[in-house]
């Protein structure tokens, strides 16, 4: 009976230092090691990049959308396309070009 109450006693007060130990040194491990804490860190910035090309892409939509809703609505920003981009004419205009002065 003696033996097991000091074996109570002597667990009693082991237990909490062992599990102790093995935290003090298993967790600077865990932290230093390579998939640790400087992962975390490189993943967190590779996060916070994504969320800004996120929001740079959505930014970009968006503007994109109130170009795509411009072209339903207004003729002239057809016009302006049409003339600028591709080169286009009313029938009822007239192309003079002109050569260099030499």
């Amino acid at each position: 009976m003696l033996t097991l109450r000091r074996l109570s006693r002597f667990a009693e007060r082991a237990l909490p230092i062992a599990i102790l130990t093995v935290a003090a040194t298993s967790v600077p491990v865990m932290i230093l090691r390579p998939e640790g804490l400087a992962r975390m860190r490189n993943l967190q910035r590779e996060l916070d990049q994504a969320h800004e090309e996120n929001a740079q892409l959505t930014r970009d939509v968006d503007r994109l959308r109130a170009e795509v809703q411009g072209l339903r609505d207004d003729p002239k920003a057809v016009e302006k396309i049409a003339r600028d981009e591709l080169g286009l004419l009313r029938k009822s205009e007239i192309v003079f070009q002109f050569g260099k002065a030499q």
